[in-house]
């Protein structure tokens, strides 16, 4: 070049060179005759610059050089196939060596910004302190009194036990329904239980004289869920004929048959304000009601899978919905979606429960209970029951569980028949079981 003698106007020595150059060690195509195609360590900067979007482009810059230098060589040399195929081969080799020089990375030019997704609040770990055995067949369904004293479980062998909370023991055995239990819960305005179960029944029992003084007739089908309301006397029942019904505590009539799903209702649960009702059902959504007009106000269809538990936060306006295909977060009242928990329980969720420091407890039909932070969604343990002796592996089953009142006991029933109380590790520290957190790369929104 002309101004190769210039060294102010002389170019990087670097750049692509095509034709009859030097090669490093000389390329024999087997005929005794060189084939020249140099490989580039670097692009001009006056080609690219430092524009990020350029630097992404030099291995297809690079390599349109080095198809140009094919076509020269094939074109001085004829249509001879074997040399052609010496020089694809090696202008390959060279736009290679000339990407892995350059190091095209361009996490080294993208400014790293911080993760704005929320650092987890570090939990203690649960252990399981205690088992319970005394019911006969799968325990379905758990309710707490709201004076934290006792806790009732109802199960397959037909019956509902109360348990005394803080020694274990068992105080009453209930009869009276001919199907297993689905449903519990206890009034915190009234003297009363309520349970539903697979005969259709649902029934307000007295707990002054342990009996049953009222029944709700209506269901056409087994019941799989119950749910009172917080502020005024009405009950609601969902279950396998699609509808979830309200029901009048008092005076035993029904108040709304509040129809939409199309499949069964398997979870159900309340708050003072709209939306008062939230159902989900096997038909993968879920469904925001106004108690108003037992009209629907809104239809979540995110999930892919049966919507089997869905738990309300005590104190913030947001709820949590577990399927098999994942755990979700839901705003209220107008139902955004927030995010994915941060991990799969690759099971089916049966139960669900937040307590007031934000620990989400998912139990799943295999056994597995996980333990979240709510504000993060990362999963901060991962444990497995263990079965009673003399019963099967595939009864590691978890159908329902609850916080007490306090939110520091947890207490699962299962499908091994007994009744598993959890508390918090009180030796465990940070320093001891610190956090394995890595905030996700990318946010899958649905």
């Amino acid at each position: 070049p002309g101004n190769s003698g210039d060294p102010q106007k002389a170019g990087p020595q670097n750049d692509l060179a095509v034709g009859p150059p030097v090669l490093p060690k000389g390329i024999n195509d087997g005929a005794g005759t060189s084939i020249a195609v140099a490989p580039s360590h670097g692009i001009s900067e006056r080609v690219l610059g430092t524009d990020p979007k350029a630097t992404v482009m030099a291995p297809l810059f690079i390599l349109a050089l080095c198809m140009g230098s094919v076509f020269i060589e094939y074109c001085s040399r004829g249509p001879d196939f074997f040399v052609l195929h010496q020089i694809v081969g090696k202008v390959y080799e060279a736009f290679l060596l000339s990407v892995s020089c350059r190091n095209l990375s361009t996490s080294a030019l993208v400014e790293r910004i911080p993760s704005r997704w929320p650092r987890p609040v570090w939990h203690a770990p649960w252990k399981n302190y205690r088992v319970i055995s005394g019911h006969l067949g799968w325990v379905r369904s758990i309710a707490f009194d709201p004076s934290n004293s006792w806790f009732c479980t109802g199960s397959a062998d037909r019956t509902i036990k109360i348990w005394d909370l803080g020694t274990g023991k068992l105080k009453l055995t209930l009869t009276g329904h001919i199907e297993q239990i689905r449903g519990l819960a206890v009034s915190n305005r009234h003297t009363y239980m309520f349970s539903a179960g697979d005969d259709k029944q649902v029934k307000c029992w007295d707990l002054e004289q342990n009996k049953v003084i009222r029944s709700y007739h209506g269901h056409l089908s087994g019941v799989y869920c119950l749910a009172l309301h917080p502020t005024i006397d009405v009950l609601l029942t969902g279950g396998r004929d699609s509808v979830c019904r309200v029901w009048d505590i008092r005076s035993k009539m029904q108040v709304f048959a509040l129809s939409g799903h199309n499949e069964t209702v398997c979870s159900v649960f309340t708050r003072p304000t709209d939306p008062q009702v939230i159902t989900g059902s096997h038909d993968t959504t879920i469904k925001f009601w106004d108690l108003r007009y037992g009209k629907t106000m809104c239809t979540l269809t995110h999930h892919k899978k049966s919507v089997r538990a869905m738990a309300l936060h005590p104190n913030e306006d947001c709820f949590a919905s577990a399927s098999a295909d994942n755990i979700k977060k839901f705003n209220l009242p107008k139902g955004e979606f927030l995010h994915n928990m941060l991990a799969q329980q690759k099971a089916i969720i049966n139960a669900m429960a937040v307590n007031d420091e934000g620990v989400l407890a998912t139990g799943g039909d295999n056994g597995s209970l996980w333990f979240w932070d709510w504000k993060s969604g990362h999963c901060f343990q991962q444990s497995q029951t263990i079965v009673q002796p003399g019963s099967l592996d595939s009864e590691a089953g978890i159908y329902a569980l609850s916080y007490d009142v306090t939110g520091s006991r947890l207490v699962t029933c299962e499908a091994d028949k007994t009744i598993k109380m959890w508390k918090e590790d009180e030796t465990a520290t940070p320093e001891t079981h610190p956090v394995n957190f890595k905030p996700p790369k990318d946010i899958r929104r649905f």
